[in-house]
């Protein structure tokens, strides 16, 4: 068996998703919304199932969907994209990721990532062969520095994969930290693949591409996520955009892994990245009503709220909340105990630190939140 895979545990969100589901226990840990998103894109996905061909769609995505994705970027990130050389529509995010690292990396490359990150990041860049070098970053700003970069890249970093805004941390990256960043990949002639899948999901200021960077647009790719942007994580479609090079290389990957996506989807996406601009103000203001909410519940019962910047969570900082118990201790403590699924940041930390923290996602029913708020009380 590969052993990149034959040791991998099982993810801590299937633990405690299954774990909620056996003891009937309110799951604020996996970030999944519990409302079912955009029900006329759902509606257009359904037409287009019973009405449009449900045979292979091009390996690169439909035309239309392509064409879409390029008008969604120019119309509100000032991203301009030529739909039929620099978009890819792949089945998923992480299937974007999976793609890029395969076929942007060779067996000894090093990758620069930046820790807590989305679990899926280091076992795909050993899987390429590559090996992961790891920033570590630390509450309450989730920062690094000039001095952290200097220190993980060398002659063989090839690849920065990086998160904004972050899931767990929430952090967005600021122009300071890209400029960083883009100083850094200059210097050493390194890609950088941006997972922007919470791009539509920033509470204060605009998000901030790679693409937005000259010096990074030439050498990197941003993707994308229609289940982020729709509250549709079940449906598994992703974009890659950036140089045509880049996406072509991603695309040489993709053709082998699932080739296609399914079209119905496709053309509902199309549908979705149409709306007018009120539609995605008000979904967002929605999420941040209920981060507001939550935050406030939790401050109201003694808890250290983290700064939320963007994403479906908050992170409350358990020793500044007076909780003496490492992070995933009181994790299984609060799901056993009282009844709350949430994820210890611990789990995201592939270097095995205990960071005593803890995700919460407010994509939630009001009555789900009070109880997770009533839950953490009665922990305390």
């Amino acid at each position: 068996m590969n052993p990149v895979f034959r040791d991998l545990k099982t993810s801590i969100f299937e633990i405690m998703s299954g774990e909620a589901r056996r003891l009937g226990a309110v799951n604020l840990g996996q970030g999944f919304p519990e409302s079912d998103g955009f029900p006329d894109v759902r509606q257009a996905a359904g037409d287009a199932l019973m009405h449009q061909s449900n045979q292979y769609a091009p390996m690169r995505g439909l035309p239309i969907l392509r064409q879409a994705v390029a008008d969604f970027y120019q119309k509100y990130q000032g991203i301009d994209l030529d739909p039929d050389r620099q978009v890819l529509v792949t089945s998923g995010a992480t299937e974007a990721i999976c793609a890029a690292m395969i076929s942007l990396i060779s067996p000894g490359d090093e990758v620069v990532v930046f820790e807590p990150m989305y679990d899926a990041y280091v076992p795909l860049i050993r899987r390429a062969g590559g090996i992961p070098r790891i920033v570590q970053l630390s509450p309450p700003h989730w920062r690094f520095s000039q001095a952290d970069l200097h220190a993980a890249f060398n002659a063989r970093t090839k690849l920065v994969l990086l998160t904004t805004p972050n899931n767990p941390t929430t952090h967005a990256l600021g122009q300071a930290e890209l400029r960083l960043i883009e100083h850094y990949a200059e210097r050493h002639n390194a890609f950088v693949v941006a997972d922007e899948v919470w791009e539509q999901l920033v509470f204060d200021d605009p998000h901030l591409s790679v693409l937005h960077l000259p010096g990074l647009a030439q050498r990197a790719i941003k993707i994308g996520s229609a289940g982020k942007i729709f509250s549709l994580t079940g449906w598994k479609v992703g974009f890659v955009c950036g140089p045509a090079e880049l996406v072509d290389q991603v695309a040489r990957a993709h053709q082998f892994i699932t080739f296609s996506t399914p079209p119905a989807l496709q053309h509902g996406v199309a549908y979705g990245l149409a709306l007018p601009a009120q539609r995605f103000d008000e979904a967002l203001a929605g999420f941040r009503e209920s981060r507001d909410y939550l935050v406030k519940g939790l401050n109201d019962a003694g808890f250290t709220v983290l700064p939320s910047q963007g994403t479906y969570f908050v992170n409350v900082d358990l020793v500044a909340s007076g909780i003496d118990r490492p992070g995933l201790e009181f994790a299984f403590e609060l799901l056993n105990q009282h009844g709350l699924a949430t994820i210890p940041l611990q789990a995201f930390c592939e270097s095995g630190r205990d960071l005593p923290v803890l995700r919460l996602c407010f994509a939630k029913a009001r009555e789900s939140l009070d109880k997770g708020i009533e839950a953490l009380k009665n922990a305390r």
